[in-house]
């Protein structure tokens, strides 16, 4: 039971907590000015004057649309606003969308082991702003977190504490929508199937081709364009060595140019690919949801050619599941440790301390520090058996029958121990 001396200590620790979260990210350096926002309202605006949607380029850089129609289709509303306002809207969104996540994976947890819950979330808060993938997100005015709570809706929806049917049956839609949206979210659908959630499968393929389909209804030539010419057009997102590109082919290609780059990526996905289905299996027998969802996150961001910074917002689950796990194992301080420097190195940015064109360790260590730290949390992430979702309960074995004793003339009554029970 909380006194008013422990809830008046809680709110004035958490009230200095978001106090200094803000004023670090009022003047911390790397504001992003809202790039990507800028180029999706240039661009629905230039798709709707023009009937082009790949040709427009935000004046001043190179860099212009790279996701399927259906993600413009989705952007429309943008022409019926101003600027400003059309920034508040996305920030909004990806407030709530940061919100509803942290309350999926954080409040359970903060139930589970009796903690306050409101508490509990701030705070989380406070950690999840910080973070380098976050701030970039909503600075860039990025859709990240919109996608990631559109598939962790569907976690939602199929989990063992969900017993609405009605609402069950939309299992699977958000994993479809984000999908559409931008591809790398489709191997959750891969993850649905083997997990063995047939209907949720069915649902989150049968939205994500729908949702295609509206695309090519709202633009036949451009949706023509994407899937023939500009989904193969690596060059339009920049190069993969950029310090920012924190997969699996922007470490190969910062190792050096003389490497077979695109076969040597091929083979690395691959093996990727394989250790997450086997760990995927684990986590599945040992009915941790959260962490196997955490693990098909972290494959998206390995096997994406390109995984810019503010894409590893998917790694935040992981990062749950790492601090949950620490506190339960007897070698709790050295898990602790290891999610106090995940949470220092994720909120540093620094990998742009680095050149991409340098061959030294540091660059290896330091300007790949995401995705070797990505690589770390798929083979490592603890997986364990919760106790909201515990085994079965064995069948009691029936007691056997008590063998007939006859009794033994020779033993006087009195002498027989009398029955139990």
């Amino acid at each position: 039971m909380l006194t008013r001396g422990t809830t008046t200590a809680r709110t004035a620790v958490l009230a200095v907590a978001v106090l200094a979260t803000t004023l670090i990210l009022a003047f911390i350096p790397g504001h992003r000015g809202w790039f990507d926002a800028g180029v999706y309202y240039g661009t629905v605006r230039h798709w709707a004057a023009t009937g082009q949607l790949y040709d427009y380029v935000r004046p001043g850089t190179p860099y212009g649309f790279t996701y399927p129609p259906f993600a413009a289709v989705c952007m429309l509303p943008m022409r019926l606003l101003g600027w400003h306002p059309a920034i508040a809207v996305g920030v909004a969104l990806s407030a709530v969308a940061t919100a509803l996540l942290l309350y999926w994976i954080v409040d359970p947890i903060a139930r589970r082991r009796g903690w306050c819950r409101w508490y509990a979330f701030g705070l989380a808060a406070c950690l999840c702003g910080l973070s380098n993938p976050v701030r970039d997100t909503f600075s860039f005015g990025q859709v990240n977190l919109l996608l990631v709570a559109l598939v962790f809706a569907d976690r939602e929806l199929t989990s063992r504490q969900f017993t609405n049917r009605k609402w069950q049956l939309l299992a699977g839609v958000g994993t479809g929508l984000a999908a559409a949206i931008k591809l790398t979210p489709a191997l959750f659908i891969v993850h649905l199937l083997l997990t063995r959630r047939w209907r949720a499968a069915a649902t989150a393929t049968a939205t994500a081709l729908g949702a295609t389909g509206a695309g090519f209804l709202a633009g036949p030539e451009v949706s023509r364009q994407f899937w023939t010419v500009t989904l193969w057009d690596t060059d339009r997102v920049g190069g993969f060595a950029n310090m920012s590109n924190q997969s699996l082919q922007g470490l190969i290609a910062r190792l050096g140019p003389q490497l077979p780059g695109r076969a040597l990526w091929v083979a690395a996905s691959l093996a990727v690919l394989a250790l997450w289905a086997y760990r995927l299996h684990r986590a599945e027998a040992a009915r941790d949801s959260l962490a196997a969802y955490s693990l098909t996150g972290i494959a998206c961001c390995l096997v994406s050619p390109i995984t810019w910074v503010h894409h590893l917002v998917w790694m935040l689950p992981a990062l749950v599941v790492l601090a949950d796990a620490a506190l339960d194992r007897t070698r709790r301080r050295t898990l602790l440790t290891l999610c106090w420097l995940l949470q220092l190195v994720l909120s540093s940015g620094m990998v742009w301390l680095w050149r991409p064109d340098g061959r030294d360790l540091g660059t290896l260590f330091g300007g790949s520090a995401y995705v070797l730290a990505t690589l770390g949390l798929l083979l490592a992430l603890p997986i364990r058996r919760h106790p909201e979702e515990p085994r079965p309960p064995a069948r009691p074995q029936q007691a056997a029958a008590p063998a007939v004793r006859l009794p033994q003339r020779t033993a006087p009554a009195r002498e027989r121990p009398a029955p139990v029970g």
